[in-house]
């Protein structure tokens, strides 16, 4: 099986970016990368080694003191260069992720939000402010906020290029040089964004840019000590695994986006017609393999049999197709363990709730990782299909009286990521938004509407931490705190 990629006439060979230069693993090692709508092999990816990290770490360390010492306008060129460039490959990058995890070209934004992010963040260094005080007789103090040094970024299968901007620029714009982690399911844009990263000209040991399993390039970086901070965005299991790395070796800073199981919550003076194109928008993006998916739907009882009955018809005539044929409404699921998880949960779920649409794999008779669209009514609220992420098309419909019973049911979970609330009612709005246990919380729309200079990140087991645009930055910066004294005089009330 080839090493490359044929895209439109062109040989595209993944690889290993370390220290500026393009490598195979050190023991030639490769795994297969499937293309999910056809169960066949797109291409051979490197496997990253142990060595390989360690040496992508080391020439980070090495070339971090030169890069933060550089002017930050110099800095920020780098990333207005690679988001240039990302954007003249857009179709190429678009081509990758259709047949290394099924995104279909028509709903593909990654491209575009990832250069967003890189132009963003190379204009933000004057946000990289201290503060200063004279609130102390006899002294100055004040504040710098300082980059940790080397930081490891490991995103997820599910939005790879988008994830791979918005950590990866926060980090380098700070002044931090970077080894970032693609995940083992979908690493052919990214790995082509290394291409990129190339021609952007960033020097040596900045930005490099492994692919492998978590075991071990995943777990070595969790465990270096030479990594001062490390991003993680994916499932709660791994996430934990990486706090505990952490707080083994260095108690490297973590920042932790996980899983969600996120309610939607729909009154009965809301827009029905809204709130139905923007749950069944939220729980089929991405084939329902997005951490924010409206999973759980919770409508009042008096608007219930009208929204359920347009809901389950519409959402009958959703087919998952080709992820390279732009008339493509849906994709499939990732890969085989992806669908066969959530088959399962499927099949949970007839056993404790009311099967209304779908609840299929299509495995057989097309070949690919297509699930239907699936909708189960009135599941007991401690079910196994409404207690964990199922990260696929499934979605659970539910009704409800009161404000007090729905918040006590959208909140009887251990995620907490995003919740979304439909009413015209403000003050009910403001109730909700308050009462609910969330990080986020739309009104009157649903994931993933999000507002750019909000923080993101979850309550409870969806996380800890918050991203996006300033918040992320600091995530990667130390603060140090300063005191001159001035006044030969000035006493201590430390002095003995």
């Amino acid at each position: 099986m080839s090493t490359s990629v044929n895209i439109n006439g062109v040989e595209f060979q993944p690889r290993l970016l370390i220290n500026g230069e393009f490598v195979e693993a050190s023991d030639k090692g490769t795994f297969n990368v499937f293309n999910p709508a056809t169960g066949e092999i797109s291409c051979k990816v490197p496997e990253a080694t142990e060595d390989d990290t360690n040496r992508a770490v080391a020439a980070a360390k090495a070339a971090q003191p030169a890069w933060a010492a550089l002017d930050p306008t110099k800095r920020g060129a780098y990333l207005k260069k690679l988001a240039a460039l990302i954007r003249e490959h857009k179709s190429t990058l678009h081509h990758l992720e259709a047949i290394s995890m099924g995104v279909p070209v028509n709903h593909f934004f990654h491209a575009d939000f990832g250069a967003d992010e890189f132009d963003y963040f190379a204009q933000a260094w004057p946000h990289i402010q201290g503060q200063s005080s004279v609130n102390t007789p006899g002294y100055v103090t004040m504040t710098f906020r300082q980059p940790f040094g080397v930081v490891a970024c490991i995103i997820p299968w599910n939005a790879p290029l988008y994830l791979f901007a918005a950590k990866a620029a926060a980090a380098l714009i700070t002044g931090n040089t970077v080894v970032l982690k693609s995940s083992e399911k979908a690493p052919l844009a990214v790995a082509y964004a290394a291409e990129l990263v190339a021609r952007a000209g960033f020097p040596p040991g900045v930005f490099n840019i492994l692919s492998g399993h978590g075991l071990p390039s995943g777990r070595c970086l969790a465990r270096h000590m030479d990594v001062r901070a490390i991003s993680f965005t994916g499932s709660s299991r791994t996430g934990k695994l990486i706090q505990e790395e952490a707080a083994k070796t260095n108690l490297k800073s973590v920042t932790l986006e996980l899983g969600g199981k996120s309610p939607a919550i729909i009154f009965d003076d809301a827009n029905i017609e809204q709130a139905l194109t923007d749950t069944m928008s939220s729980i089929l993006l991405n084939a329902g393999q997005i951490c924010v998916a409206n999973s759980r739907v919770y409508v009042q009882k008096s608007v219930a049999p009208k929204f359920i009955e347009a809901f389950t018809k519409r959402i009958a005539t959703i087919h998952g197709g080709n992820p390279l044929d732009p008339q493509t409404q849906m994709g499939p699921q990732a890969d085989e363990v992806q669908y066969k998880n959530i088959l399962s949960y499927i099949e949970e779920g007839k056993k404790s709730g009311k099967l209304a649409v779908g609840g299929k794999g299509r495995l057989d008779e097309t070949k690919g990782y297509f699930v239907e669209p699936t909708v189960f009514l009135d599941t007991p609220e401690d079910a196994k299909i409404m207690k964990e992420e199922i990260f696929g098309p499934v979605l659970n419909i539910n009704t409800f009286e009161t404000e007090e019973e729905v918040v006590a049911k959208a909140n009887d979970t251990e995620y907490g990521l995003w919740a979304a609330v439909f009413t015209n009612n403000l003050s009910r709005a403001m109730r909700m938004a308050k009462a609910l246990e969330s990080g986020y919380v739309s009104i009157n729309c649903s994931s993933p509407s999000m507002g750019r200079d909000l923080p993101f990140g979850g309550y409870k087991g969806s996380g800890q931490g918050r991203e996006g645009r300033l918040h992320s930055m600091n995530h990667f910066l130390e603060v140090k705190s300063v005191i001159i004294k001035l006044d030969e005089k000035a006493s201590s009330q430390w002095n003995m």
